[in-house]
């Protein structure tokens, strides 16, 4: 999605993870996500990726202490969380947390996706699953019919359960960086990333994590567009099959737990 010149280096400390949380018009929440999220994980760096947003979405996050990076148009969520992949891998960063804007996320449970990587060294991807949670905040009906049928496929397909294939709350590796840094899916893009990580021979888990409802703004998916948000994401699942990918360069050693500092 990138071409290859561009680069997304700006400034970065010793830490080797970056909690990245790409936002467009979230000027009601991305403050008080990112405040969260220095309290609760803070050996985490913080990005926000503003998606061309055409309110104070950059301003506020650099006042609550986040890097920017400000998309000059808006890409979508697969542009702007690319973007973010980029940035870690030219920093040097060995993990990404993805926090969404919104305030869906709940940053105390980074912890969680940090303890699941720790236990077990060969993931790749952690994903958090509002769907492992007895009556856990869910979506409303019509997207939630959608998220059934994609995680009964994907199941099937990975050869093991996935439950919360539309997730956005996730943590990589470096191997996972270097792949997404390279190819990451533009339009509803966190179902196919799931299968681009078997396609590679990545491996993924999940765990039960908190959502709550968005604190603001408005989904990109509305009640309108879930039918075709549906059937894209089906076509996606079966083109993405029949794509054929390198397999990225090994990454740096596994995680152990005293890296992460929660």
């Amino acid at each position: 999605m990138f071409a290859g010149g561009d680069t997304f280096s700006l400034k970065r400390t010793s830490n080797n993870h970056l909690a990245l949380i790409p936002a467009y018009n979230e000027a009601a929440t991305v403050a008080h996500v990112v405040e969260r999220v220095r309290a609760e994980a803070p050996c985490c760096d913080v990005l926000v990726v503003s998606d061309g947003s055409t309110d104070d979405t950059a301003g506020l996050a650099r006042a609550a202490g986040a890097d920017v990076l400000e998309l000059s148009f808006n890409l979508g969520i697969g542009g702007a969380v690319q973007a973010g992949f980029v940035y870690a891998k030219e920093n040097g960063y060995r993990y990404i947390v993805q926090v969404d804007g919104d305030g869906q996320h709940e940053p105390q449970e980074i912890a969680t996706l940090l303890t699941a990587m720790d236990a077990d060294p060969s993931l790749d991807m952690v994903c958090g699953s509002r769907f492992l949670v007895p009556g856990e905040y869910l979506p409303p009906i019509s997207r939630r019919t959608g998220i059934h049928v994609f995680a009964f496929l994907l199941s099937r397909i990975v050869g093991q359960p996935v439950t919360d294939p539309t997730s956005g709350f996730r943590l990589y590796n470096r191997r996972a960086i270097e792949l997404f840094s390279a190819d990451y899916p533009h339009d509803y893009p966190e179902v196919e990333a799931v299968l681009m990580l078997h396609t590679h021979r990545l491996r993924m888990g999940e765990v039960p994590v908190k959502m709550y409802q968005r604190g603001g703004g408005q989904s990109s998916i509305g009640s309108g567009k879930s039918v075709y948000y549906m059937v894209k994401v089906l076509l996606a699942i079966f083109v993405g099959l029949l794509r054929r990918r390198a397999v990225p360069r090994p990454g740096e050693p596994a995680p152990v737990a005293a890296e992460h500092g929660i």
